[in-house]
């Protein structure tokens, strides 16, 4: 029987990327909804098996300006509260936050680049074990605190929070494993402004998913593959 991957998007180009081919060749019928234009509050979570919430550039707690992130943060409650497989990156890391009661705020910084993940004690014991030493895409200026009872499992030397895991088949990540580094020059494009505003050099970016590439590819796919056996039990 086929299986539904939902996933919110923000902003076109920030999609599933390399997680998309991942999931249809396991089967799966991935629909996208797109936050702001859809109504979030009308999807029928029963009809779900994966959620993902993706990325974007505003911030979570920015409901004064982008109203709807209430209906988003109300409907990822929902989705932890059934115990169903969730999956949040970057802004949809910080729903998950969110929705489980921690703030999120600035870091006073940017943290734009590939680098390696930290693994806590307890990340090590994780699916994030997969990723190994592979430098992996940081794209965000905001930050999480962690939910009540949940431990840290990832750090770096910027952000001290990279990943929570709120139960066994939902997991919240701050970075992008996502990204497909053919298509990088899709965010170099869209985030031209923020990196001019942070001194980034964009070439930098693009050299450096050009070395990353192939083991970026390889580790997300040990990575993803794992978690979905173990979420989708």
């Amino acid at each position: 029987m086929t299986q539904t991957a939902v996933a919110l998007r923000h902003l076109a180009f920030e999609d599933l990327g390399l997680i998309e081919p991942l999931l249809r060749r396991r089967g799966f019928e991935v629909r996208y909804v797109e936050a702001g234009v859809e109504d979030v509050s009308a999807i029928d979570l029963d009809a779900v098996d994966l959620l993902v919430a993706l990325g974007g550039p505003i911030s979570v707690e920015d409901d004064a300006n982008y109203p709807w992130l209430l209906d988003e943060v109300a409907l990822v409650r929902r989705r932890l509260d059934s115990g169903r497989p969730l999956l949040g990156v970057c802004l949809g890391a910080q729903l998950m936050a969110r929705a489980l009661g921690a703030e999120v705020r600035p870091m006073g910084v940017k943290e734009i680049g590939f680098a390696p993940l930290a693994l806590t004690e307890v990340g090590q014991g994780t699916v994030l074990a997969e990723l190994g030493c592979q430098p992996v895409l940081h794209w965000h200026g905001d930050q999480f605190a962690l939910p009540a009872g949940l431990p840290s499992l990832a750090a770096t030397v910027v952000c001290p929070h990279q990943a929570f895991a709120p139960h066994e088949r939902a997991l919240a990540l701050q970075f992008h494993p996502e990204v497909d580094p053919a298509r990088i020059e899709q965010w170099l494009i869209g985030h031209a402004g923020e990196l001019a505003a942070a001194g980034i050099q964009p070439q930098l970016l693009r050299d450096a998913a050009k070395q990353q590439g192939p083991g970026l590819a390889e580790a997300l796919e040990r990575f993803m593959q794992r978690w979905l056996d173990q979420a989708l039990l």
